[in-house]
Formats: structure tokens, sequence, C-alpha cells
């Protein structure tokens, strides 16, 4: 069950928060929608590794698609954020049934959504789900890894051999503390075998976008992705942004790009 509650919201967008009871409790979500008109097609937004709903780079691009026609729903995965559940028992399989759980809610609620959108690992989070969400018609993808193993190099050095020797670990992630299991390493393995038949099985449209100068996973893992995928696909380069989307007008361009490649797919516009 959903519950949706109207919210103040920014100019020309109605939102109100969104919750979906998710498999270790509630998922607290926000449904940003265009003011005064019906939207175009839903779309769910899948953040980064503990980076909830509300940063900034998951909120300025829903609230541009909202504002440029789209129903967006953001969410906290379980045990980030406003979102219930226990982190250290959390891995890539469990953001994938949250997503497929929200999907189920925006469904009850509104319509089940046609677009999928994913940042960083919630990119991966999404090519995962797509194939359990019928009505999904595109998937587009943000600074996105071609494999869930990826993050395994982003932990801080020494985490692994630690929860393989302990099966427990603290390991500070963006400058917060989080309790991690032995067993999120298994479920990226157990994982990545999979990816890859599901990014080549995925039945809807594919948009990777990805800038050359990122960071924090690196362009080759775009190229790798949009390889693995069959047609029609599309790859557009961010020349200049950051992996977070920092700075405003990148997050803006990522909105316009995803809204313009959509709506062929989703409507044949």
């Amino acid at each position: 069950m959903s519950d949706a509650r109207t919210e103040r919201g920014t100019a020309g967008i109605e939102c109100r928060r969104f919750d979906v009871a998710g498999p270790m409790g509630r998922l607290s979500g926000r449904l940003e929608l265009p003011e005064g008109r019906p939207p175009v097609a839903y779309a769910v937004f899948a953040h980064c590794f503990t980076c909830g709903k509300d940063i900034l780079a998951a909120a300025r691009v829903s609230r541009g698609l909202a504002r440029l026609g789209w129903g967006v729903l953001r969410f906290d995965f379980a045990g980030i954020g406003e979102s219930e559940g226990d982190f250290s028992r959390t891995g890539f399989g469990t953001m994938v049934e949250d997503l497929v759980h929200t999907a189920d809610g925006l469904r009850e609620a509104a319509a089940a959504p046609a677009l999928l959108v994913g940042h960083s690992m919630g990119g991966g989070v999404a090519l995962a789900a797509a194939h359990r969400i019928p009505e999904v018609r595109a998937v587009a993808t943000i600074a996105a890894p071609a494999d869930p193993a990826h993050l395994r190099g982003q932990l801080p050095p020494g985490t692994e051999e630690e929860l393989r020797r302990d099966g427990e670990a603290d390991v500070t992630l963006a400058g917060r503390p989080f309790r991690m299991r032995r067993e999120f390493l298994d479920d990226l393995v157990e994982r990545s075998r999979e990816q890859r038949g599901l990014i080549a099985g995925l039945d809807a449209a594919l948009l990777v976008l990805h800038s050359p100068v990122d960071s924090v996973v690196g362009v080759e893992e775009a190229g790798e992705l949009f390889s693995a995928a069959r047609h029609p696909k599309a790859f557009i380069g961010l020349d200049g942004a950051d992996h977070l989307l920092g700075d405003a007008s990148d997050a803006a361009w990522v909105a316009g790009l995803v809204d313009t490649w959509a709506r062929r797919w989703v409507h044949g516009d």
C-alpha cells in the first residue's frame, strides 16, 4: 500500500510524500508531478549507493523531469534516509526488490512507471529490476557501472578483508558510518554473474549517460554497459560533468536529455 500526502513543492511542481510498503518496512518517497496538468507518463528514480533520494542529483533531475511533464517518484532504499530497514542487511538484491515494490506502489496509486532512471549504482539496480516491471518502456542510466561488483573498489582500503575475516565491519562511506556484513560482498558476486544477461535481455530502450571525466565510475564502464545491451540504445557523453552532477546546469541538462529521448519510446512522439 502507498501513502501519498501533498507537500509544498517548488515552482511548477506538485510535490507529495509517497510511502510504499517494502520488504524491510516502509520505503519513503517523494512523488513530483507537473502542476496543473496530467503527466505524460510516470518514472521512478533510483539514487546512488548510500546517497538517498534527497541528494541534489536525484532531486534536481527528478524535478527537472516533472517540470517537463513527467510524474517522477524518487525514494530511499531500505536503511537509507527516511526509509525503514537495517542497512547492514541490504545489498544489491534488496535494492532491486525495493525498486520493484516502489513500482508496484506507484501502479496501485496512479500508474506503473514507463521509465526508470538510475544514478550510479541506482542505474545498475534499474537495469536489474526492469524485467520485473512489464510496463517499463525505457531505462536511462546516469554514471552507472556495468557490473555491480564495481562497488567493491569503492569501499575503503581493507574493508573487504575485514568483512571476510570478521563477518561484519563499521565502514565510513561519503563521510557517514554504516554497518556492513560479509553477505553484502557475497550478494555482489552473485548479482554480477547475472547482470550482463539482464542487460542483454533488456526489453526496453536504453539511454546511457556518462561523463568522460567521471572520477568515481570511469567512462569505460559506460562502454561495457552500452556494448552489452541490444538496440534500441543510445549513448550521450556528459562532457565536463562530475559524478554527482554537482552543477545545477548539468542536472537540468540530464533531465532535458532524458525527457527528449524517453518520449519517443513511451509515446512514440
